[in-house]
């Protein structure tokens, strides 16, 4: 009898420890570790302030951008908390097949190269390619990318922006440079004629400049370039993989294009 009383004891006291709050013991939502550059406006971009769009990517930063509210709703979808991690473009692919982030949102087109490494949903959104330059140009009334010949053309590094300025007869092929950040600099100091920009990247660019425009081609005239951008996830994930393609399969054409604009009108200005 007394040995009885003592485990009821012992287990009234288990039960008086316990919290009487069960949100206390609810298991936390699972996490989405998101790649992106957080520097590519204005799918995505580094801000100090929060904002209703933004996510915190550190104790002083958040992200923001096309690209964080398009991640902030799949996470949603699939009941988990969306984290960013902000990384280098040439650092994401290699991050997402050591584990380091579960998928890549970050403006990325699927090419036969990538998608030898990872698997890409389908297109979150597609536009076109241009060229920024600045408004004092005497390039603002072209209409072929041929008439770029013999000017200074600069892309970001690895990615499709740089491999389509060799489509240009006699172009000057400037070396290309990691962020496009620095390619707009690159372009108002006057190093650069001309940029290549996907058309949402050129509105933002130029709202957040004045000092620049871009320039569209005629039909025909213009990059022959794949200008869809797809989610990427490692190869072994397929479950994931299909559970982001459903979740993003809700998201109309429609509420992306409107997402897209609500980015290009917040997005802040180009700085180093």
């Amino acid at each position: 009898m007394k040995k009885l009383l003592l485990v009821l004891f012992a287990v009234l006291m288990l039960c008086g420890c316990a919290s009487s709050n069960p949100s206390e013991n609810a298991q936390a939502p699972a996490v989405l570790k998101v790649g992106m550059e957080c520097d590519y406006a204005p799918f995505n971009w580094t801000q100090v302030e929060d904002s209703d769009t933004a996510v915190a990517i550190s104790s002083v930063d958040y992200a923001d951008g096309y690209d964080v509210v398009i991640a902030s709703m799949i996470a949603e979808s699939l009941g988990m908390e969306v984290q960013i991690v902000k990384t280098d473009w040439d650092s994401l692919i290699p991050s997402l097949n050591a584990g380091a982030i579960d998928c890549i949102i970050a403006g990325m087109t699927e090419t036969p190269e990538r998608a030898e490494a990872v698997n890409f949903t389908t297109p979150y959104y597609e536009s076109d390619m241009v060229v920024i330059i600045r408004n004092d140009s005497d390039l603002v009334n072209i209409t072929d990318i041929q008439e770029l010949a013999g000017y200074n053309v600069l892309g970001q590094a690895n990615t499709t922006y740089d491999e389509v300025i060799d489509q240009i007869q006699g172009v000057n092929h400037m070396t290309p440079l990691a962020t496009y950040s620095r390619m707009v600099l690159s372009l108002q100091s006057g190093e650069a004629d001309a940029i290549t920009a996907e058309l949402p990247v050129a509105n933002g660019v130029v709202a957040a400049n004045p000092d620049l425009t871009y320039v569209t081609f005629a039909e025909g005239h213009g990059f022959v370039v794949d200008t869809s951008v797809s989610i990427a996830v490692a190869k072994e994930n397929t479950e994931l993989l299909n559970n982001i393609q459903n979740a993003l399969n809700q998201i109309s054409v429609e509420d992306r294009l409107s997402i897209m604009q609500d980015a290009v009108s917040r997005q802040p200005a180009v700085q180093e």
